[in-house]
């Protein structure tokens, strides 16, 4: 077969050429404007996967029908100048498919990066609706599930934190009428006996009642720390005044900065700022190894921030624990915005932001 290609079949395989081109620069387009509506509400694409790779591969088969049905043959052997344009035309086919693919299937793996790195602990964070109308409702059905799971878990981590509150306040309140007056009694009959015992028997006695004594202030400490009740008698601000100083011992000083313009909080708001600054100072007294450690409680725009810093050994990378844990977890109950960073002098920076609301002072 002396075959030569003719005028119209060279033709006939430029507009096939130059038609995969624009399939090409079509598949561009479409992955700018994917690009370009992911930080958007609903930016879905219009024309499903589907429909683009259908598409693709229509005009890979209509090509080759064309080729067979055309004027256009192949020498045998094959000219250089045929088989340089049915490589050319078969590299333009792969590489269009190859960038619809890419486009399509790339919000897939932005679902699965977010998909990988979603915390229910830090809510707020979703993956951004793109891509074709497939991709596009597999995305938002997935931020809608976490919707519903975050407000499940709030739901759930409430009624548990509240259990737990409520179990608090009954064993404070055992503590401090049932054991705490026993042991007032006890303190009060080892007072009478050692006004009557011997010389002899009068140091032991002396000594069950320093006991008895300490025994008895740290049972009210205990119930202190269960259920504070000068939170409720007295505000926020006194609570974290007492708490500041039981939390300075020897090797440790508490300095407390509270500002006297605070906006209205509803009461769980201020047992949320309560705990944190608790559970603060309590990491900070058992693993920080610090000799200082700051409380500020300041008004800022729409809340109020709690800023707990120390100047310890800082976080170091180490997991969290239980502890911060539920600092979060009674973060997400009033709203607010927990953070835990290294502190300008090297030690540990916790702070917690709570928007403001309805309630007593």
């Amino acid at each position: 077969m002396g075959a030569v290609t003719d005028i119209r079949g060279r033709r006939t395989a430029d507009r096939l050429v130059a038609a995969v081109m624009r399939v090409e620069q079509a598949g561009d387009a479409q992955a700018e404007a994917d690009e370009g509506g992911a930080g958007r509400k609903g930016g879905t694409g219009t024309v499903s996967l589907f429909w683009r790779i259908f598409s693709l591969n229509a005009v890979g088969l209509v090509a080759a029908a064309g080729l067979l049905l055309g004027p256009v043959t192949v020498s045998t052997p094959v000219l250089p100048g045929e088989a340089m344009a049915v490589v050319g035309g078969l590299a333009a086919l792969l590489a269009a498919n190859a960038l619809v693919l890419r486009v399509g299937l790339a919000p897939l793996q932005r679902l699965g990066r977010a998909m990988a790195t979603a915390d229910l602990r830090r809510p707020g964070a979703r993956a951004p609706v793109a891509g074709p109308a497939e991709t596009a409702e597999l995305i938002t059905t997935y931020n809608t599930m976490l919707d519903r799971l975050e407000a499940e878990r709030a739901a759930g981590a409430a009624r548990a934190l509240s259990a737990q509150e409520r179990e608090r306040q009954r064993v404070a309140r055992e503590l401090h009428d049932e054991v705490g007056q026993t042991l007032t009694a006890v303190l009060l009959q080892l007072k009478r006996v050692g006004d009557q015992a011997p010389e002899e028997l009068r140091d032991e006695v002396g000594q069950a009642q320093e006991a008895t004594r300490a025994g008895l202030d740290e049972i009210r400490r205990i119930a202190r720390r269960l259920r504070p009740g000068v939170l409720d008698e007295l505000g926020l601000a006194s609570a974290l005044r007492s708490l500041a100083a039981e939390f300075t011992t020897h090797g440790l000083t508490v300095r407390h900065h509270l500002s006297g313009d605070l906006p209205h909080l509803t009461e769980e708001a201020e047992l949320v700022l309560y705990r944190v600054a608790q559970e603060g100072l309590t990491n900070t007294a058992r693993h920080a190894a610090a000799d200082r450690a700051d409380v500020w409680l300041r008004p800022v725009t729409d809340g109020v921030e709690l800023l707990v810093r120390d100047n310890g050994r800082g976080l170091g990378g180490t997991p969290e624990g239980s502890g911060i844990s539920g600092m979060r977890e009674r973060a997400l109950l009033v709203g607010a915005a927990l953070s835990l960073a290294p502190a300008p002098d090297g030690g540990t920076e916790l702070r917690l932001r709570v928007p403001a609301g309805t309630g007593r002072r």
